[in-house]
C-alpha cells in the first residue's frame, strides 16, 4: 500500500513538472512570436492631387481654305508649316477656258452698249418708243452681270488664306481636278499662336467638379477655376499653364459627358493642330489626413491598414478598414478609418493577421513616404 501511495506521489510530481515546462515553453514561444514591425504617427498635410483626361488640340483659329469654282490646280504657292497673311494666294487654277468665257462676255457687253447708245436718240426725237431703248438696257444690264460673274470666277481661281496662321498638311498638288463639292479641304490655315484644348468629363466627375467649384455663378465658377496643366504625347509636361474658358451646357446624350475648352500660350509654336495629350486638373486637400498606399493592403474590395493598439497585457496590430478620397501619388487621402495621431504599420503587412502583437519600432513618416513630390499652396 506504502509503494502505491509513493507512485503515485511521484508520478502527480513529474505530471506537475511536465506542465510548468509546458508553461514555461508557451510563454517563451508567445515571446518569440512578437515580433518588431517599424510605426509611423498618422500625419495630415496640405496636399495636391490632379485628375487627368484626354485631350485634343486646335488653334484658336482654324479655316478651312476651300474652292469656290472648279478646276486644275496650276501652282501650289506655300508649304506645310509656313506663315501666311490674310488675303495671301496659296493656290491658283487653270483659268483658260474662264478668260475666253470673259472675252466673249465683254464682247457682249460692248454689242450691249452700242444697242442702248444707238437708241437713246432715236427715243428723244419719238422715232422709237423708250420701251425699247429699256429693252436694249436691261440686255446690258444682263451681259454685264455676266461679265462679272466670270470675272468673279477667275478670282476665286487665285485660291487665298483667309486668315493670318501657319499653313496645315496641303492634300492636293498641281494637275489636280478641284472643285467646291470635294469632302476634304485644300490645306488649313491656323493661328496657333493661342491654342484650345478640348477634354470632357462625365456626368458625375462633372458635378462634382462643379460644385466645389469657387463662386455663386456658373460664370464665377469658370473665372475661379485653378490652371491645368498638360501633359504632351512624349509623355512631358508642357512648360505653359491652362485656363479653363468654356464649359458646355448641356450634357452629350449619346456618351453622357459634358465637353471643356481650356486655352494655353504657344509662344513657340510647339503645339499645333492635331495634337493629343491629357489635361490635369488640380485638386487641392487641406490639412488632410494621409497614409502611404505601401502601408495598406486590400481585400474584397476594401481597403485596410494594421493600426497599433496598446491592451492590457501587449501590443497588437488590428487590421482596420479606411476609406479613400483618391490616390495623390504614392499617398491615399484618408476620408475615414484613422485619425491624425494615429499609429499604423508602416511596412511588413504580409506577415500579420489581425490582432497579432508585435514590438512597435516608431520611424519618421517621410521615410515611408518618399518619393513623394510635395505641392503646396
Amino acid at each position: 500500500m506504502r509503494n502505491i501511495i509513493k507512485h503515485i506521489a511521484v508520478l502527480t510530481a513529474t505530471l506537475t513538472l511536465i506542465s510548468c515546462g509546458d508553461d514555461q515553453n508557451a510563454q517563451q514561444a508567445g515571446q518569440q512570436r512578437t515580433m518588431p514591425f517599424p510605426v509611423f504617427e498618422v500625419p495630415t498635410q496640405t496636399v495636391t492631387g490632379y485628375s487627368s483626361y484626354p485631350t485634343s488640340i486646335e488653334g484658336v483659329i482654324s479655316s478651312e481654305v476651300r474652292a469656290k469654282v472648279s478646276g486644275y490646280i496650276t501652282d501650289v504657292l506655300v508649304d506645310e508649316g509656313e506663315k501666311v497673311k490674310k488675303g495671301q494666294i496659296l493656290f491658283k487654277l487653270e483659268t483658260e477656258s474662264l478668260n475666253q468665257e470673259a472675252d466673249a462676255a465683254k464682247a457682249n457687253v460692248n454689242a450691249a452698249q452700242v444697242e442702248v447708245d444707238k437708241l437713246k436718240p432715236l427715243v428723244e426725237k419719238d422715232i422709237i418708243s423708250e420701251v425699247q431703248l429699256e429693252t436694249a438696257k436691261a440686255k446690258l444690264q444682263q451681259a454685264k452681270s455676266n461679265y462679272n460673274s466670270i470675272s468673279a470666277n477667275i478670282g476665286y481661281a487665285n485660291i487665298k488664306s483667309p486668315v493670318n496662321g501657319y499653313v496645315g498638311s496641303i492634300r492636293f498638288r498641281r494637275g489636280v481636278l478641284i472643285s467646291p463639292s470635294d469632302p476634304q479641304p485644300l490645306t488649313t490655315v491656323a493661328d496657333i499662336s493661342e491654342v484650345y484644348a478640348y477634354f470632357s468629363l462625365n456626368e458625375d466627375e462633372y458635378l462634382d467638379f462643379i460644385n466645389t467649384a469657387e463662386g455663386k455663378t456658373r460664370e464665377e465658377k469658370i473665372k475661379n477655376m485653378p490652371p491645368v496643366k498638360l501633359v504632351m504625347a512624349n509623355g512631358k509636361t508642357y512648360a505653359e499653364e491652362g485656363k479653363i474658358e468654356a464649359i458646355n451646357s448641356q450634357v452629350n446624350k449619346s456618351t453622357g459627358s459634358v465637353s471643356f475648352r481650356a486655352i494655353f500660350p504657344n509662344p513657340n509654336r510647339i503645339l499645333t493642330n492635331g495634337n493629343s495629350g491629357e489635361i490635369k486638373i488640380p485638386q487641392t486637400f487641406e490639412d488632410a489626413v494621409v497614409v502611404p498606399q505601401r502601408s495598406t493592403y486590400e481585400q474584397q474590395g476594401q481597403t485596410y491598414v494594421y493600426k497599433v493598439v496598446e491592451t492590457d497585457s501587449n501590443t497588437v496590430a488590428n487590421s482596420t478598414q479606411i476609406k479613400i478620397t483618391t490616390p495623390v501619388k504614392n499617398l491615399y487621402v484618408i476620408e475615414s478609418g484613422i485619425e491624425k495621431g494615429d499609429k499604423v504599420i508602416a511596412k511588413g503587412i504580409g506577415k500579420l493577421k489581425n490582432g497579432t502583437p508585435i514590438k512597435p519600432q516608431e520611424v519618421p513618416f517621410d521615410s515611408i513616404a518618399k518619393p513623394m513630390e510635395q505641392v503646396f499652396r
